[in-house]
């Protein structure tokens, strides 16, 4: 199989070197310099070929040129003279790297090319649970092959897999499912805080990616039980307390003339991959347990987005949340995902034609009018009894990353509100986040405000307009009297009543502590 081995001697060697090497996402970045990365962000290379020429030329067979050397090699995709390699991996060497299938070299002379048969780069990110620093193999993208990707092709870590794992919940758990693994990140960032994590993939070759990820990361081989198969087949009977997802959601046209990529592509019409996740996740949840997936649906001729996710959420028996980000029309995802595969209209411009074709017509027989992307939040309720959470909403502008503290956040705060009717919350003490402001907008000359605004500085950003009763109880929220004594005093300060006041104030200040910008003292 064209993937990476998993000799653990070898891997604890290359750990070393680059290690040794500083391979890092910042040191990367500070040897190419803020023009030469931003470029190689936009998949732009020659900026940073230049820098990295230029450290070897520079620097000999110092630490700069090591740096330079394992850039081009595995990132920029380069022939590298074996003598670079040999010096950047002194312990594992360009036999060591060929024996674990990372390259292959032209021949055994000093000045013979090696090349990378893997993408292999840092990665740093910050999650819930901190901030994570590994090295990632995947397969090599269009930028390094210069051609269109292969049909098994394992993709490494995007925005997406960032994404989620920055919105997922980090607390302890014994044991984490991370559905469609891939590359392995996401069972990566799971091991940090679940007992045993269970990773599956319909691809062999994925899950080679992924055991030799975990090796290089170090982790233990009995945290993580990798399985093939599709969807929950692998898991059918078992019960999970987290379950991860960055599954094969895109919407592709199941036509012979349109290629299906593994990691993208789960073989479904439509959307009916996320929906049949989203319905069946239940099965392997156990009681409290959260799942948490990114997803692509269509949004049909007649129905709103919501109207057809809540639907899902309602047949899933399950507490659920969903965030739509994005929204893409029919030919905006086809150019998205057309172009994903390694196909443009400058290369390629009849199977560009045609694959775009193939695309809307594939959207035009479902009524399709727009694609929506987002994360999904599934839990199984502990206490069957109590009412459900279900929530849709549209956030489509910038987040405060990780969400995954602020998702856990809501979560238990509906679970706080569910036990409370209307005279528990008079009786509890609230205070105002820490990371909420107010604003107040006054025409000059006037005494009071117009439109007063809080601002949440974390978690979803939310934006609340509040009335006089409200924004004055939430100034008054500092722990120290009661919601009911609140409003009493407000009720008698304006004149009108505490129960006018409670029927104003209440449902709203139920939302503020649903959104994290109250809390319980």
């Amino acid at each position: 199989m064209d993937a990476p081995g998993t000799d653990r001697r070898l891997i604890d060697a290359l750990r070393a070197d680059l290690t040794d090497a500083a391979y890092g996402v910042e040191e990367v970045e500070a040897l190419l310099g803020p023009v030469a990365a931003a470029a190689l962000h936009r998949e732009e290379p020659v900026p940073a070929l230049r820098a990295t020429g230029a450290a070897l030329e520079r620097d000999g067979a110092g630490g700069d040129a090591r740096l330079a050397a394992l850039t081009r090699l595995f990132v920029l995709g380069c022939a590298v003279p074996r003598r670079w390699v040999d010096a950047a991996l002194a312990r594992t060497g360009t036999a060591g790297a060929e024996r674990l299938g990372l390259v292959e070299a032209a021949g055994h002379g000093a000045d013979d090319e090696v090349r990378a048969r893997v993408d292999l780069r840092p990665y740093a990110a910050v999650d819930g649970h901190g901030e994570a620093t590994w090295w990632i193999a995947s397969d090599p993208g269009e930028l390094a092959t210069g051609g269109a990707l292969r049909t098994d092709h394992v993709l490494g870590v995007g925005g997406a897999s960032t994404t989620l794992a920055q919105v997922t919940v980090r607390d302890e758990r014994a044991r984490a499912l991370d559905l469609g693994t891939g590359c392995g990140v996401q069972a990566l960032h799971a091991a940090r805080h679940v007992g045993r994590v269970t990773a599956t993939d319909i691809s062999q070759r994925a899950l080679a990616f992924a055991a030799f990820n975990a090796a290089l990361v170090g982790l233990d081989e009995e945290r993580l039980d990798l399985r093939a198969g599709s969807m929950l087949e692998p898991v059918a009977g078992e019960r999970f307390d987290l379950v991860v997802s960055n599954p094969p959601f895109v919407i592709t046209p199941r036509r012979a003339d349109v290629p299906a990529y593994e990691y993208r592509d789960g073989g479904r019409a439509g959307d009916d991959l996320v929906r049949d996740l989203v319905t069946g996740l239940g099965d392997v949840l156990a009681p409290g347990g959260v799942a948490q997936l990114l997803g692509n649906w269509e949004v049909r001729r007649g129905q709103t987005w919501d109207e057809r996710v809540g639907a899902w959420l309602d047949a899933s028996g399950l507490d659920g949340w969903v965030v739509q980000r994005e929204v893409l029309d029919p030919a905006q995802y086809a150019e998205t995902w057309i172009r994903d595969g390694g196909t443009t209209p400058e290369r390629d411009p009849a199977g560009w034609a045609a694959r775009y074709g193939a695309w809307l017509d594939d959207f035009a027989s479902r009524d399709v009018e727009a694609i929506g992307f987002g994360v999904v939040t599934l839990r199984r309720p502990s206490d069957e009894t109590r009412a459900r959470l279900r929530r849709l909403e549209e956030v489509t502008g910038t987040v405060r990353q990780p969400l995954g503290p602020a998702i856990a956040a809501s979560l238990a705060a509906h679970d706080w509100l569910a036990v409370r009717d209307d005279d528990a919350l008079a009786a509890a003490h609230l205070v105002v986040a820490p990371d909420v402001t107010e604003e107040r907008y006054l025409t000059p000359g006037d005494d009071d405000p117009q439109v007063l605004l809080l601002r949440q500085g974390g978690g979803l950003g939310r934006t609340v307009q509040l009335g006089t009763a409200t924004a004055g109880f939430v100034g008054a929220c500092d722990g120290e009297l009661s919601v009911g004594q609140i409003v009493g005093a407000l009720g008698a300060l304006l004149g009108v009543g505490a129960d006018v006041v409670a029927g104003e104030v209440l449902p709203t200040v139920r939302g503020l502590v649903a959104d994290g910008l109250l809390l319980p003292a």
